[in-house]
């Protein structure tokens, strides 16, 4: 991170909805950014570290926090947080798997994927990463190898 990001802090509960978290963005917050309704924005919580975009739901500014984050911190719906945010001038980090970039080595679509925004190769990915099952790892890693092929991006 570097020394010129604007950082805006506030304290809040961790709102759960259903099996789905969330961090309830305060108004006066999203204006101090002053970076739009959606901006790319570098999150901690109580320390931890990730990258999120808000959403805007019943009018209120929410940031995702994932069954992934809640693992990684401990975390619940209800627990008390300490929130810092700064505007993300860096694209999300794409968390490639080794077998999924050896197939796209493997069937020349390696050029086809890096030709996709940040947030579809992040889609891509994420499906894969969230496989249960190497075998359901395998098949989506054939179905994104056969829609490249075919040019198609999703």
């Amino acid at each position: 991170m570097s020394s010129d990001e604007k950082w805006v802090s506030f304290d809040t509960t961790l709102s759960a909805f259903g099996n789905n978290t969330g961090i309830e963005v305060p108004d006066e917050v999203v204006q101090e950014l002053n970076a739009g309704k959606r901006p790319a924005l570098i999150v901690r919580v109580n320390g931890y570290e990730y990258q999120n975009t808000p959403g805007v739901m019943n009018g209120k500014t929410l940031l995702s926090f994932s069954s992934a984050h809640r693992k990684a911190t401990g975390l619940k719906g209800g627990d008390p947080i300490h929130v810092d945010l700064a505007v993300s001038t860096t694209p999300r980090q794409v968390d490639m798997p080794e077998s999924f970039l050896s197939a796209l080595q493997d069937s020349d679509t390696l050029d086809f994927f890096n030709s996709l925004s940040n947030s579809l190769q992040r889609y891509h990915c994420d499906l894969i990463n969230g496989a249960k099952t190497e075998e359901t790892r395998q098949k989506r890693i054939e179905k994104a190898i056969n829609l490249f092929r075919d040019g198609k991006k999703r």
